[in-house]
């Protein structure tokens, strides 16, 4: 029985959108911002502060690890799908840097990319598997402590965002991208979805076809990490 909830395949129902499962968790992970924000100046004056750091990067590398784990036991690892390319995957591994280092400048960049991304997966999942399966928890649980991580480095370390930084992350952005395009060239991959639209349903659905789509997207992230940014501008 045990070993189901682990399987290639679900033993349950396959996610659904906005179905009541994906609408708990959603928010479960909201409670969890919500306490961290309000309680986090508390925790340097305890010395709890570097306890919820370590557990953030505890959770962050074991939800990595133990993916890629699943992938090999399952017979699902393959180059074209499940390498750590994908948005929210760099995201994550400069989120572990991150709170390691306490770096202002990664933080620029990991505060747009890591929440403007995860946002953007947990509203419109590209899951297969739902409530109970293994990939269901793993999703969501790497994916708000990608959201909690930056929100740790605001309220528990007080670190800033600028205007400055909007241009940063979304330089850095470009980078990446230019990067992982060329090797999803070289190995026919779609990581970061820039040879074609996901397959499952999200926001891409409602942009013109490739290349256009890649187009708005650069819109699109500036818009969002302009959003991001306004509560530092009116605080």
């Amino acid at each position: 029985m045990f070993e189901s909830y682990f399987s290639p395949t679900n033993p349950g129902q396959s996610f659904q959108l906005f179905s009541q499962s994906h609408i708990v968790v959603i928010a479960i992970g909201l409670l969890l911002c919500v306490i961290l924000f309000v309680n986090g100046k508390k925790l340097k004056p305890a010395n709890l502060h570097d306890w919820l750091r370590y557990i953030l990067i505890g959770v962050l590398a074991i939800s990595e690890v133990s993916l890629n784990i699943w992938y090999i036991t399952t017979g699902a690892w393959n180059v074209k799908e499940t390498l750590p390319l994908q948005l929210c995957s760099i995201s994550l591994l400069m989120s572990i840097i991150m709170l390691i280092t306490k770096s202002r400048k990664l933080f620029e960049v990991v505060y747009f990319l890591g929440i403007g991304g995860a946002i953007q997966a947990i509203l419109t999942p590209e899951l297969f598997d739902g409530f109970p399966h293994y990939r269901y928890f793993h999703f969501f649980v790497a994916h708000f402590s990608i959201i909690l991580a930056s929100l740790y480095m605001v309220v528990v370390e007080g670190l800033r965002v600028t205007f400055c930084s909007v241009l940063w992350a979304m330089l850095v952005l470009n980078g990446i991208a230019v990067i992982i395009y060329f090797i999803n060239k070289v190995i026919d991959a779609n990581y970061m979805f820039l040879a074609h639209k996901p397959t499952n349903l999200s926001v891409l659905d409602y942009l013109p076809d490739f290349p256009w789509y890649i187009i708005y997207l650069e819109c699109i992230a500036f818009v969002v990490f302009i959003l991001l940014y306004l509560p530092f501008k009116f605080r």
